[in-house]
């Protein structure tokens, strides 16, 4: 396939969908778009139906193009990534991989302006975190949560605000950042460095103050995010956990029993802020994140360098400590609920603690005056007893 018909069908996906986020070339189906969380079959002119493994394979090599270095990942690893650009009018980042003897590509769509704390409606305690001089800054959560968007928000922040050198470290890079207060310099992976862990490694050489790391994938990324932190770096990175104390557990469950007492101390004195997202559906359309943010104080680092216990855990300091800015999952989804953001449906399924979220949503709902619970009808039996 030709790259100028390449476009023309992703053109055609965009017309047809200008909020579409991801776009799907999977054999034995047709094109698909996924918009607000969910897919669709794109109608296309001239229709191509379901796709041939023919047909995929030919738009992912049209991609590839002439580097080298993604079809050796291909090859060796069974899937690559790297970046396409639909020139004027959308960029996107690209995963192509095999399954059941074919191509399948999964294109995630990437904005083309950075987005800022006020677009994407952070929390207040985000301008406390782009004030930040140096420590470990971790944004979390599953693929496609919004994890860059929210790193492109705090960078973004931070170029606006202080004249310092930016380096960041990503796979691909998806928000391009003018140079503002600040110096921004971008590297991307397989192109400009070839691997996380040597990519920080240099960036120590590189005179930066504040650096993002796109992905910590394994614990000489974390070893050398923490050394950096150590000595006078803000590092921003992302980890897939489900939760603020997920993301610590998992950082510590990388290194050895041996390390386990060092790197827990380390971490203790380095983490400033972990940030745990979650995409929902959001009433009216369109998607909106909940947050879970813990942020390190006494009570914090008690637990990262002693451990959790049942009496004292992550998540209920978190709970007890939204003075500070902190919150959980669950606070998070009552309030969106309180504001008529999302469903009562959408806040169970996406609450850490279902429990304890429906008390909170009950409290809501008869603050309101709105029916609490379905049962009805009963009445009180007078002739109870009576013979």
């Amino acid at each position: 396939m030709l790259r100028s018909q390449l476009d023309h069908v992703i053109g055609q996906v965009l017309d047809a969908n200008p909020d579409t986020s991801d776009i799907f070339f999977v054999a034995g189906k047709p094109l698909q778009a996924e918009v607000h969380g969910k897919l669709t079959d794109v109608e296309l002119d001239p229709g191509l139906g379901a796709l041939s493994p023919n047909q995929t394979e030919s738009c992912a090599f049209c991609m590839m193009g002439r580097n080298q270095r993604v079809y050796d990942d291909l090859v060796q690893h069974g899937s690559c990534d790297l970046s396409y650009e639909l020139l004027g009018r959308a960029r996107f980042r690209v995963n192509i991989f095999s399954q059941r003897g074919s191509l399948s590509i999964v294109m995630r769509q990437l904005s083309t302006d950075v987005p800022t704390f006020e677009k994407l409606g952070l929390p207040g305690i985000f301008e406390e975190m782009a004030l930040e001089k140096f420590g470990l800054i971790l944004v979390t959560g599953s693929t496609g949560s919004g994890k860059s968007t929210t790193l492109a928000a705090l960078i973004d922040s931070i170029n606006a605000q202080f004249p310092v050198h930016i380096l960041t470290l990503e796979d691909p890079v998806e928000f391009v950042h003018p140079h503002k207060m600040g110096t921004v310099n971008q590297r991307e992976m397989g192109q400009d460095f070839d691997s996380f862990a040597s990519g920080l490694r240099a960036a120590l050489r590189q005179a930066p103050k504040v650096i993002l790391v796109g992905e910590i994938r394994d614990n000489e990324t974390i070893e050398i995010a923490m050394q950096a932190a150590e000595t006078g770096h803000l590092v921003l990175g992302t980890l897939h956990t489900s939760d603020t104390g997920q993301t610590i557990n998992r950082i510590i469950g990388m290194f050895e029993p041996s390390e386990e007492h060092l790197v827990r101390q380390r971490l203790g004195e380095s983490v400033k802020f972990v940030v745990s997202q979650r995409l929902c559906p959001k009433e009216g359309g369109g998607r909106v994140a909940a947050f879970e943010i813990l942020r390190n104080n006494l009570r914090i680092k008690d637990i990262i360098v002693n451990g959790e216990t049942p009496e004292k855990t992550f998540y209920n300091v978190l709970e007890t400590s939204e003075t500070f800015g902190m919150m959980t999952f669950d606070q998070c989804l009552a309030r969106l609920f309180e504001e008529g953001k999302i469903s009562e449906d959408t806040a169970t399924v996406y609450a850490s603690d279902k429990s304890a979220l429906m008390q909170r949503l009950d409290r809501i709902k008869t603050l309101r005056g709105d029916q609490v619970t379905d049962i009805s009808g009963l009445e009180i039996d007078n002739d109870y007893g009576k013979e």
